[in-house]
């Protein structure tokens, strides 16, 4: 599974990891992203959508 939104598009962010000792590595920090149904042009379908989008009700459910 893709770790992008499929509301917002959000991606992964890159950084470095730091150590202990402070030596420096490359890390990924992918976003919260959770397969949920929503309702996309009148039919229900599934879509990745990251946690900020459910919460802030961007997502429509299915009643």
């Amino acid at each position: 599974m893709s770790s992008v939104c499929d509301i917002c598009g959000k991606t992964p962010q890159f950084g470095k990891q730091v150590s202990h000792s402070h030596v420096r590595t490359n890390r990924r920090f992918n976003p919260n992203i959770q397969r949920v149904r929503a309702v996309v042009d009148g039919t229900s379908t599934h879509i990745n959508a990251c946690t900020k989008c459910i919460k802030s009700e961007r997502v429509v459910r299915p009643a």
